[in-house]
């Protein structure tokens, strides 16, 4: 049974930073690409970036660029989503994906979620 586990979600003021972290299980991680995405209340779930199995290949939303990294710990089956100079537009709810596929990211797999609020 696979199971992404995500933490670290909070509320915070705006310029904060916070980390989220997913710990999968029932799958090993390296073979694996993983994502983030995010949904804030009334629309959709949009795509806030991914990682593939070889930790140098990310892609990020625009809206994200420079202020979030993604970052994996094969050995821990866990990844992270560091959020920099977070702001109001931020807010949502996190969910991380596994995908078998970097490319043609299609989720495999969704966490519960967690929940980000950022205040002005």
């Amino acid at each position: 049974q696979v199971q992404l586990v995500e933490s670290g979600g909070g509320s915070v003021q705006a310029g904060a930073s916070l980390r989220l972290s997913c710990v999968v299980s029932g799958r090993t991680l390296s073979s694996y690409a993983m994502g983030w995405f995010r949904q804030a209340p009334g629309k959709e779930r949009e795509f806030v970036g991914k990682i593939s199995w070889d930790p140098r290949n990310t892609e990020y939303a625009d809206s994200v660029k420079g202020r979030f990294t993604i970052s994996r710990d094969n050995p821990k089956n866990t990844v992270y989503l560091q959020m920099n100079n977070l702001k109001p537009e931020d807010t949502a709810v996190y969910y991380c994906s596994l995908s078998r596929n970097y490319y043609r990211y299609e989720t495999d797999y969704w966490g519960q979620g967690t929940q980000v609020t950022v205040s002005s």
